[in-house]
C-alpha cells in the first residue's frame, strides 16, 4: 500500500492522499479580481488527482500584493470574480480547495516576474507606499516601507479575518496563512527585518505576536469546520535571522492553539540568504519539526520524484508532501506518481480513454 495515496486528516478536512498542489502566484488578475486565467489555470489543477489544491497568495489588502497584478479577497467584489472561477471547478471535480491568505509587506508594489520582478519606481501609477514592521527596505535599491502604527497593524488582523470569512462564504475548505518567503508575517517574525521595540518587536514571544493575532483571529471568524494552517519559511538562510529554533517553538503554540497544520519552507526574507538547493533540501526543517508537534506538517521543496514523495511520507519525515513547479511542467504528476507506486487514481470521464497510454488498471 501507498503511503503517498493513503488519506489524511487536516482538523476537520480530510484529504483523500497526501499529494498537496502548494500555492504558486499567477500574476494575471485585474484590480485584485480573478478571471479566466485562474478559471483555466485552476481547472487543469483540480483535475490532477492531488489530494489538494491551494490557491495562489491572495492578499486581504490592496496594499498586500507582490505586484499590481496579483488576486485578492479584502472585499466583496474580490469575491465576486472568484465566484465563476470555484463554479466552474466544483461542476467537474470533488478536489479539496485551500486559499492561501497574504500581505507581501515591504515585498509588494513590484512588476511581474516576467517583467524583471523588482519593485515599481517612485511615481509608477500602479505602485504604492509598502507597509512593514519596520522602515528598512527588502532590496537597496527599493522605496523604503511605512513602518506600521497600532492601528495598521489593528486594521490587519481584522482584514485577515474578514478575507476568512468570505473564503468560508465561496466554498474554500482550508485556508492558509502566508508566513513565509519574506512577507509581511514573515518580516515581523524576524529580527532581520523587525527592529521594532515596541509590544510587536524584540523578543521571539513579540515577533510572534502578530502571527499569532492573525491566526487566533481567522480561527474565530470561520466555523469549526474550516480547516486553518500556517506556512512558514524555516530559516532565512542568513547568520542572525529567523531560525528552526524559533520555527519549532512557533509550531509549538500554534500547535497548541488549535492549528490544522503547518507548512514548511524557507527562505525569502534577506538578500544575502545562502540556499543550499538540492532535491530535499528542505526536508530536514520540516523532519525536525514534525518531531515537535501533533499537527500534520506539509514539506516542500525540490521533492520531484514520486519514489522520494513516497519515501518522505513512509519514512515519517513529513505527512504530506507539497508540488509546485513540478506541477505546473506536469500537470498529470499525481497521475505519474499513482502509476510508479503501482495505485489506482479516480480520473473524469472524459480523460480515461488515456489509459493504455499509462497503465492498464491505474485508473479507479
Amino acid at each position: 500500500m501507498s503511503r503517498l495515496f493513503s488519506a489524511l486528516a487536516l482538523g476537520p478536512l480530510t484529504l483523500p492522499n497526501r499529494i498537496v498542489i502548494a500555492p504558486m502566484c499567477q500574476y494575471s488578475a485585474s484590480d485584485g479580481h480573478a478571471g479566466s486565467w485562474h478559471a483555466m489555470h485552476y481547472g487543469q489543477l483540480a483535475q490532477s488527482g492531488a489530494g489538494l489544491l491551494i490557491v495562489e497568495a491572495t492578499a486581504v489588502q490592496p496594499a498586500g500584493r507582490i505586484s499590481w497584478a496579483d488576486v485578492g479577497l479584502w472585499d466583496e467584489a474580490c469575491a465576486d470574480a472568484w465566484q465563476p472561477v470555484l463554479a466552474g471547478i466544483r461542476q467537474w471535480s470533488t478536489m479539496p480547495l485551500g486559499i492561501q491568505l497574504a500581505h507581501a509587506g515591504r515585498k509588494a508594489s513590484c512588476h511581474r516576474p516576467w517583467d524583471g520582478g523588482a519593485q515599481l519606481a517612485a511615481g509608477d501609477a500602479r505602485g504604492w507606499t509598502t507597509l512593514a514592521p519596520s522602515a528598512l527596505p527588502f532590496a537597496s535599491e527599493d522605496l523604503p516601507p511605512q513602518a506600521m502604527d497600532e492601528a495598521a497593524i489593528d486594521q490587519l488582523i481584522a482584514d485577515f479575518a474578514a478575507a476568512a470569512q468570505r473564503a468560508q462564504a465561496l466554498g474554500f475548505e482550508l485556508i492558509e496563512i502566508h508566513a513565509a518567503h519574506g512577507y509581511l508575517l514573515h518580516q515581523f517574525l524576524s529580527p532581520l527585518s523587525n527592529t521594532r521595540s515596541d509590544r510587536w518587536g524584540g523578543s521571539l514571544d513579540n515577533r510572534m505576536a502578530l502571527l499569532l493575532a492573525v491566526f487566533d483571529a481567522v480561527k474565530a471568524a470561520v466555523a469549526p469546520s474550516m480547516a486553518v494552517g500556517v506556512r512558514i519559511s524555516a530559516t532565512d538562510w542568513v547568520e542572525g535571522g529567523w531560525d528552526l529554533a524559533q520555527s519549532i517553538a512557533l509550531a509549538r503554540v500554534l500547535d497548541a492553539r488549535g492549528c490544522h497544520f503547518i507548512h514548511v519552507s524557507s527562505g525569502g526574507l534577506d538578500g544575502r540568504q545562502q540556499i543550499p538547493v538540492g532535491p530535499g533540501y528542505q526536508l530536514p526543517l520540516a523532519q525536525a519539526i514534525k518531531a515537535e508537534v501533533e499537527m500534520p506538517v506539509i514539506a516542500v521543496g525540490l521533492i520531484t520524484e514520486p519514489t522520494h514523495a513516497e519515501a518522505v511520507v513512509a519514512t515519517g519525515q513529513a505527512d504530506a508532501v507539497g508540488i509546485a513547479r513540478g506541477i505546473l511542467y506536469n500537470p498529470r504528476w499525481p497521475w505519474h506518481a499513482a502509476a510508479a507506486l503501482g495505485v489506482k487514481v479516480p480520473v473524469s470521464p472524459q480523460y480515461r480513454r488515456c489509459e493504455p497510454l499509462a497503465q492498464r488498471g491505474l485508473f479507479a
